[in-house]
């Protein structure tokens, strides 16, 4: 693939976020919206006429592009994976890469054998918050970090919130700190629609909350250094850094008072779509043959932590359910 070629990219399963990766692909400079497949036919019509592209087979699809998006049920992710790989098509894989961990080594052992690209959807990477974030890691002293990924029930069929919403963190925090944990402790409730998990990376400690059952979207970010604290609004798209507070007496009307100023910073962040971004560098990563930024090794490592904390999870209510007989 030489670096002038128009890269043709497809979709295969255009619900909510397939559809999304339509509109983006088609608005892509240097890259051409192929087509899509979805199971339901209406649906793929509707999508391919909003994106003026058209409504393809599966493996007519594959015989057309260079890049595909997989955005199908999670169980059907390795199948559906694979026959884009043996095809010759770099894939970008929703999130959680796979229903298994064995499922995911699998998928990324064939990529490797087809010298292809398997990239996986952990969109917050691509956040321009979380980058500025990550540029200032390296250089503080960290101490715990806590994540908060709220909202209220939704419509559509999600499942838990482990694997559909704090997995995210999950990976946002391990890439951050360049680890795996060292130990995991769970907790959940409202059948698997709130939990709360804290690893513990070190001497680092990271405290991270999911949640469909509460009625305001939070998603934000705070890492605690020595040197300073970092506050992550993914919403807002917004840093700020609160450095170290300076104690003041002020004398006022004869009466001495007390007060702490605090140095707050706001780096500038280049606010963008964070799927725009994520698209570009996995286009940019089929183009050149480099690796991904987001790794098949760093979906397996998400999803073994994910199954951790779902299994922990699991234990803890089947023993509430024993007590409570």
């Amino acid at each position: 693939m030489t670096q002038t070629q128009r890269i043709r990219a497809g979709v295969i399963g255009v619900g909510s976020m397939g559809e999304n990766h339509a509109r983006v692909y088609s608005e892509l400079r240097d890259v051409e919206l192929a087509g899509i497949s979805d199971r339901d036919e209406t649906v793929a019509r509707r999508v391919a006429d909003e994106y003026e592209t058209e409504p393809v087979e599966f493996d007519r699809l594959l015989d057309r592009c260079d890049v595909v998006t997989v955005a199908v049920p999670t169980p059907v992710h390795e199948d559906v994976v694979t026959d884009c790989l043996d095809a010759g098509v770099h894939v970008l894989v929703e999130k959680p890469i796979a229903e298994t961990v064995e499922q995911g080594r699998a998928m990324a052992e064939r990529a490797r054998a087809n010298d292809l690209v398997l990239q996986v959807g952990h969109i917050e990477r691509f956040n321009p918050a979380v980058r500025t974030v990550t540029d200032l890691i390296d250089d503080l002293d960290v101490i715990s970090v806590e994540a908060e990924r709220l909202g209220p029930p939704i419509d559509r069929s999600t499942g838990d919130v482990v694997s559909d919403l704090m997995v995210h963190d999950i990976d946002i925090v391990g890439s951050m700190l360049d680890a795996q944990p060292d130990t995991v402790t769970a907790m959940g409730t409202e059948n698997g629609q709130y939990a709360t998990a804290t690893m513990k990376y070190g001497d680092v400690v990271a405290s991270l909350t999911a949640s469909r059952v509460t009625q305001k979207k939070v998603r934000k970010l705070t890492v605690t250094a020595r040197e300073c604290l970092v506050e992550v609004d993914y919403l807002e798209q917004s840093v700020l850094i609160h450095r170290d507070s300076y104690p003041e007496y002020l004398t006022d009307d004869g009466q001495n008072r007390y007060r702490h100023e605090s140095v707050v910073e706001r780096p500038r962040v280049d606010n963008g779509e964070p799927l725009r971004h994520e698209l570009e560098a996995f286009v940019e990563a089929a183009r050149t043959g480099s690796e991904p930024v987001v790794t098949a090794e760093d979906g397996i490592e998400a999803l073994e932590t994910v199954q951790t904390i779902g299994a922990l999870i699991d234990d803890e209510n089947r023993k509430r359910e024993v007590e409570a007989r």
